[in-house]
């Protein structure tokens, strides 16, 4: 019964973590953590619309927001 239960509990937090849509700001920032740790100088990290991401062909692709209808888009600075 207790492995019973214990996997219902599992699927239950399973399936809300799924369901929930990541908010864009947040992975923006999660995504910005990470290219710190690599001390990248100069770069751009930019939300834009999914229809908008077809058409950036020079940037890079770093995450997917709201369902996926946003796209989260890196480009690293030439300074």
């Amino acid at each position: 019964m207790k492995r019973f239960a214990l996997a219902i509990i599992c699927g239950v937090l399973a399936t809300s973590a799924v369901a929930k849509p990541k908010d864009c700001e947040a992975l923006r920032k999660e995504i910005e953590v990470k290219i710190q740790a690599k001390a990248i100088p100069s770069y751009t990290l930019e939300i834009i619309t999914a229809e908008e991401a077809k058409n950036h062909d020079s940037a890079m692709i770093v995450g997917s927001c709201e369902s996926g209808t946003k796209r989260i888009i890196y480009q690293r600075n030439n300074d």
